[in-house]
């Protein structure tokens, strides 16, 4: 029996704006941050800037390594925000949360204009789920600044992209659509030490989709990126345990441990403890089996 890939395991570093995140044998526990009203698992959470401080060092606590801070849902069927809506929410609260915690600030959004003011306010990775995509000034910014960029695959929109998903083969398509968003973020100016790729599980996909590109991860991982899992909670975790999104931790640790098997370098996580555990778990397996892969065949 063998687990993942039985490759070494690969020392990442990415360029983040003024630091380096390294990435060593364990995957990188991103918390998420939701200051939305809707999003589908934790909307009107932690909408007050003390609610989602409190929440960000809870998430540090509990050994997190990342903070990711959305201010728009994306969840299916969303609708967009103003700009002016998504700065009034999101800003204040990276500026508090980078006075509060010494992790490293992930902002969700698409657009340009909310990116700089949170990089300015402490941010040093953007989560752009168009992938650079809907602002046409995103790429410039993201060369300009230094920062990580998450570079995400969406079918559609999110008003649009669970209503009827199609593939031919979409663990094919997705990897070819990542891998040319990265040529075209190069090309941009982008350091390919900036770049960090994610399938996109939950946008524009299907159960089936989800499973297949779950089954088949290490598809990503060789594009020769840092590839993110984002699982936690999602619909198709739902489906399988006939669970409600605050009860889906179980499901999402097993769809996390396949993740880290094989080769996710980053996963963003709602439940950080429960999930750290699960990919230091994981990872400490899959190292063991690689290292006696190793002596079998010496």
């Amino acid at each position: 029996m063998t687990f993942g890939n039985q490759s070494a395991p690969r020392r990442v570093e990415i360029t983040a704006g003024p630091r380096t995140i390294t990435i060593e044998s364990t995957p990188l526990v991103m918390g998420v941050l939701n200051v939305t009203p809707d999003s589908f698992s934790d909307g009107g959470a932690y909408v007050t800037i003390e609610q989602a401080v409190n929440h960000a060092r809870e998430m540090q606590a509990q050994g997190a390594d990342l903070i990711d801070i959305g201010a728009e849902s994306s969840r299916p069927g969303s609708q967009p925000i103003e700009q002016s809506e998504e700065l009034r929410r999101l800003i204040p609260v990276v500026e508090a949360v980078y006075q509060a915690v010494s992790l490293p600030i992930s902002v969700d959004t698409t657009k340009a204009a909310v990116a700089r003011a949170a990089i300015q306010a402490g941010a040093v990775i953007v989560n752009d789920i168009s992938a650079l995509q809907a602002d046409p000034s995103m790429a410039a910014l993201v060369a300009e600044t230094g920062v990580a960029v998450v570079l995400m695959h969406m079918q559609g929109t999110p008003q649009t992209m669970q209503k009827s998903p199609r593939y031919e083969n979409v663990v094919e398509e997705v990897a070819l659509f990542l891998q040319q968003r990265a040529q075209e973020a190069i090309a941009r100016g982008i350091r390919p030490s900036q770049i960090i790729l994610d399938p996109g599980f939950g946008f524009g996909k299907l159960q089936e989709h989800n499973l297949h590109l779950l089954a088949e991860f290490e598809a990503f991982t060789k594009l020769g990126y840092p590839v993110l899992a984002g699982v936690s909670r999602k619909q198709f975790i739902g489906n399988l345990t006939r669970q409600p999104v605050h009860e889906r931790g179980y499901g999402t640790a097993g769809a996390i441990a396949v993740a880290v098997l094989k080769g996710a370098k980053i996963i963003r996580v709602h439940d950080v403890r429960a999930m750290k555990d699960t990919a230091a778990v994981v990872s400490a397996i899959s190292r063991h089996a690689r290292s006696s892969v190793e002596v079998s065949n010496a």
